[in-house]
């Protein structure tokens, strides 16, 4: 596996590299100047904008501006934001445990949704479970992350004043009451990306135990008298998870994106609310930092599932 693992690194290069310089191009080749307002703003000599542009280089050419991003990144230099003036690292440090934790939360969320309710759903085909299941399911999934985020805002903090709609990172309490009310006001993000992705993976999760509880090998077990329970944990339910661990892979870095809506929405200062803030102006190092990190979190996430490949099913091997 250690040989797998250092060649799919390997391949990973050329392929960061290529999202790279795709990123790069568009953000470059995009209207728009990050010190546009300082142009306009008659207190502000037009020699220090230059001398800004010249400093940052935005009036070399496109591909000398990648190369110094490049060989800057790969010493550990991940640029400067031109609107907070801080380092872009640090920067994205600030916000990326913030995310972690909400998005984290969301997808054990969603897999206690998915797993046990897919998972029963197949074994109990077409019974009221499984159409109410079904149901729910369809119309979880139907609904975007932004409306839901308005339905419970609506319902829990406006209606009966429950939790709070407005995430504060500068909370002064200590001990259990800092716990208490970080848990109060993450609940409703955690929910809406949770019971979103839930619902999606429930439908795949009972797809994928169908598909595999009809195979022969199964069959023969139950022949064998082994129990309906032992049959579904040992033989169909591992064997259905190799779909569903893909499916899973490949839409983590769709939950970033649907992340910052619902940062958006509940004012969470995470790393999605910080590329929308760059994003509209017109942060450029910042963008590109961000952007970077989904790219490599996608690769992060389809090499992990193939080695969850080798765990599920040991005819699998790693060559």
């Amino acid at each position: 596996m250690g040989h797998y693992l250092l060649r799919r690194l390997l391949i990973a290069i050329p392929s960061l590299l290529g999202i790279s310089v795709v990123i790069f191009t568009v953000l470059a080749l995009a209207p728009g100047d990050p010190f546009g307002e300082m142009t306009l703003n008659p207190n502000i000599p037009p020699e220090v904008v230059q001398r800004l542009r010249t400093q940052f280089g935005l009036d070399d050419p496109v591909w000398q501006r990648y190369f110094h991003w490049l060989f800057a990144m790969l010493k550990g230099e991940w640029g400067f934001s031109f609107i907070s003036r801080i380092d872009v690292d640090k920067l994205i440090l600030q916000r990326v445990p913030v995310t972690l934790a909400v998005i984290g939360a969301s997808q054990i969320v969603a897999l206690l949704i998915a797993l046990p309710v897919g998972i029963y759903s197949a074994a109990r085909p077409y019974s009221w479970f499984d159409r109410i299941a079904s149901t729910l399911a369809f119309v979880g999934f139907s609904l975007p992350t932004f409306f839901t985020g308005l339905l419970l805002i609506l319902v829990f903090s406006i209606k009966l004043d429950w939790l709070p709609f407005v995430f504060r990172a500068d909370i002064s309490a200590t001990g259990w009451s800092w716990w208490s009310q970080m848990i109060k006001q993450s609940l409703m993000p955690v929910l809406v990306l949770g019971l979103f992705q839930g619902a999606s993976w429930t439908r795949y999760v009972r797809s994928a135990m169908l598909d595999v509880v009809r195979l022969d090998y199964v069959t023969t077990a139950r022949s064998k008298g082994l129990r309906e329970r032992a049959v579904i944990m040992k033989h169909v339910v591992r064997n259905a998870m190799i779909p569903v661990v893909t499916l899973v892979a490949l839409t983590m870095p769709q939950v970033f994106g649907g992340a910052i809506v619902t940062e958006q929405i509940f004012r969470v200062p995470g790393i999605g609310a910080l590329l929308i803030d760059a994003i509209l102006r017109n942060d450029t190092p910042v963008i590109m930092a961000v952007t970077f990190v989904f790219s490599c979190l996608v690769i992060l996430f389809n090499l992990i599932a193939d080695m969850l490949y080798g765990w599920l099913d040991p005819r699998i091997s790693y060559r």
